[in-house]
């Protein structure tokens, strides 16, 4: 219908040499066009994962136990920058309790190595002693068990009593499953994240722990002579116990050592561990610092240990206990050897107190199911929040780089602040694939107020342009095959959603395009992508109606945002300087939204209510209720997102700093600065009070917010 109406005004403007009226059809057709093509790119990634659902092959052998001799090492990177402890603990004692023996849990740590305050040295402190603090904490259990197996080993070549190594085993399980519970019974319980937490990495493994206690005593009565194949079973238990606890920690700063890319973002955090892993280093005093050389010299060195796999983990992400062995076990089948990156895209925490954490988080959840999608026509996406890296893919693509006197070695990319990204595109030129696991094994914070999302949404908005050259330079040397073309659709979409869906959205409410172009078809051309966004909310444990509504008022108010994004993208792209990483902020309290973002919420909200209105007088009614539309929704997601109250007090705090820094200029005097400095702390004074009572929502009922926010609460 829509290629129709489009169709229809562009031949009757050729027949009545109407150039304007067909340049208008043609512009119309481009920005509704790409939005079709979003909705189609959904679909086809949503059938991708129903044809890949419930599949036994996806998950064939992955509950395999490992036992030491056969499983291959695995090294769990962890990077941090300024985290707060209890973050770091979690995340480093989710990593360290895989059921999975051989494993190393290594924390990157990239705070300032000689802080310059009191907190920050204090912090710095803390999150070097975490590791050992945890190695002590999972010493006891493990010499428990460990002990325990050698005395049965002992034994094992003489006449064993059947009934009491089975005792003697349900005992050491047992006393496992008490480690659980103290550790669950130690930990506070301050957030939806903790409780996650506290359930999934605690209580579940101390439950089967205690469930197979249980097994081991009843089987006690069972009578007979204990043969080798019941000696085999016994000692294979002892081990998938010992497996829980054996795992080495470590800490490692690359900032600490002169010969190390300091540059500062996550990228070159793991690089430069990746680049010793394998090797004997010794510290060495230079003049210019100390350097971390590769020597053959055995005293005061040691070696960094390599391993075939390494799990990348952000501080903020934790894992399910049979995340590893799940993986490992995928990627050591045979037809998987060119398989480079094995993840589950992570999932929001559930149950989220906040309407802004519940929502942003819903929008996340969703892009799980789209990345299931995308394995099914091959074309995965690493995302860097965790991952199961093959080591050798990653030497493959590695760069070696001179930069003045030190030698940079780039196993992952870092021009771009979505790493994870661009290397996808590279290890795909090199003949590897990604797989995305069927499960919800992982799961990642969701900033909880407006000004850390901001953040994060404009880093993940900022890159996809400057990469997206490389990638058709890769698939126009890709064999062309129907699944090819479709995954090379899905790819393309992905890396240019951030930034050209924001812009057809805002083109679309701006342009005053003609009634007969803005006909019914628009809507019914979302309609089936909205039908079935509102079903995979429902599947994710959502609302579908009301979340739905919340994540499209979201994604209004995220427009400047994602449209930031990606004209700093293009900014970097003309200019080749790299731009910084901004790490998203993990504070107890609200972070401060900046001026310019709050000022672009307004904007949008002023346009829309200006277009609503213009669209209704000239008679273009789908135009003037989808300004409407729009407006309605912006209004009440500033109100339930962000705050009314909490929006003016950041507004004005950007104002008087802007102002501070004109001052310091020169370019205000004291006469003109009084009167702005006093407007600002009255704005500040009057708004205080509404942010403690919030008004706007239980008393204004004029409130377009109010009014949608009681339309909401009664929908399913």
């Amino acid at each position: 219908m829509l290629a129709w109406s489009v169709g229809t005004v562009v031949w009757t403007a050729f027949e009545e040499q109407q150039a304007g009226h067909a340049i208008e059809a043609v512009v119309f057709a481009a920005i509704a066009g790409y939005l079709v093509y979003g909705n189609l790119c959904y679909e086809l990634a949503r059938l991708g994962r129903l044809t890949r659902h419930g599949a036994s092959t996806e998950t064939a052998g992955a509950d395999d136990p490992f036992f030491a001799d056969t499983a291959p090492a695995l090294t769990i990177l962890v990077p941090s920058y300024k985290e707060e402890i209890p973050v770091i603990r979690q995340t480093l004692l989710s990593a360290a309790l895989q059921d999975y023996p051989n494993k190393r849990v290594v924390l990157l740590l990239d705070d300032p190595p000689s802080p310059k305050t009191h907190s920050d040295r204090t912090a710095l402190w803390a999150a070097r002693s975490v590791p050992f603090d945890l190695q002590a904490s999972m010493a006891e259990p493990a010499e428990f068990v460990a002990q325990a197996r050698r005395e049965f080993r002992k034994r094992r070549a003489s006449e064993i009593r059947w009934e009491t190594e089975c005792a003697r085993l349900s005992d050491c399980f047992l006393r496992a499953a008490e480690w659980f519970d103290d550790q669950a019974k130690q930990c506070p319980i301050l957030s939806h994240t903790d409780v996650w937490f506290v359930r999934e990495v605690l209580m579940v493994p101390g439950d089967e722990l205690r469930r197979e206690s249980g097994e081991w005593l009843a089987r006690r009565r069972q009578s007979g002579i204990v043969s080798d194949a019941l000696r085999t079973e016994i000692d294979a238990a002892y081990e998938r116990l010992a497996a829980r606890f054996l795992v080495q920690f470590d800490v490692f700063e690359r900032k600490q050592y002169g010969n190390f890319s300091h540059e500062p973002n996550k990228a070159m955090n793991l690089n430069s561990y990746l680049g010793v892993m394998g090797k004997r280093v010794k510290p060495v005093l230079r003049g210019d610092g100390v350097h971390l050389e590769e020597t053959q010299a055995m005293i005061g060195s040691r070696v960094i240990p390599d391993s075939p796999y390494v799990i990348t983990l952000d501080a903020d992400s934790l894992l399910k206990p049979d995340y590893a062995a799940r993986l490992v076990r995928i990627m050591e089948r045979p037809d998987r050897a060119n398989m480079a990156v094995a993840q589950t895209p992570y999932s929001a925490f559930p149950n989220a107190a906040g309407a802004l954490e519940r929502t942003a988080g819903a929008t996340t959840d969703i892009q799980y199911f789209v990345h299931q999608g995308f394995t099914r026509f091959a074309a995965t996406f690493w995302v860097g929040a965790n991952a199961l890296l093959r080591k050798s893919a990653l030497e493959d693509i590695c760069q070696i780089e001179q930069v003045g006197r030190i030698t940079v070695r780039r196993y992952i990319q870092d021009r771009t602040v979505i790493e994870d990204t661009e290397s996808t595109v590279d290890l795909m030129a090199n003949g590897w694939t990604l797989y995305n696991h069927p499960e919800r094994l992982a799961y990642s914070a969701t900033p909880p107020d407006f000004g850390s999302l901001v953040i994060q949404r404009a880093r993940w908005a900022n890159g996809g342009l400057i990469i997206l050259p490389k990638l058709l330079e890769f698939l126009g040397r890709a064999p062309k095959r129907p699944a090819a073309a479709a995954g090379a659709l899905l790819q393309i979409h992905y890396l240019t959603s951030l930034a050209l869906t924001p812009l057809s959205v805002l083109l679309l409410l701006s342009i005053p395009f003609s009634a007969e172009l803005m006909t019914p078809a628009m809507p019914l051309a979302a309609l089936p992508y909205f039908v079935l966004y509102a079903r995979d909310l429902a599947l994710a444990g959502y609302r579908p109606i009301r979340d739905l509504l919340r994540a499209y008022a979201l994604n209004l108010l995220l427009i400047p945002v994602h449209l930031t994004g990606a004209v700093t993208s293009i900014r970097q792209l003309v200019a080749g300087t790299k731009i910084p990483f901004r790490r998203t902020p993990k504070i107890s309290g609200r972070t401060r939204t900046s001026g310019l973002d709050l000022t672009l919420q307004l904007a949008m909200i002023m346009l829309s209510a200006g277009l609503s209105l213009y669209h209704g007088l000239g008679g273009r009614w789908i135009s003037a209720a989808f300004a409407l539309a729009n407006l309605s929704l912006l209004c009440y997601g500033v109100e339930r997102f962000i705050g009314f109250a909490e929006a003016f007090q950041d507004l004005s705090l950007s104002i008087q700093d802007t102002i501070g820094r004109y001052v310091k200029a020169g370019l205000f005097t004291d006469r003109l600065l009084a009167p702005l400095s006093s407007s600002m702390g009255a704005i500040l004074v009057l708004v205080q009070p509404m942010r403690r009572t919030r008004p706007f929502s239980r008393q204004a009922f004029w409130s377009l917010s109010a009014l949608f926010d009681m339309i909401l609460t009664a929908v399913p």
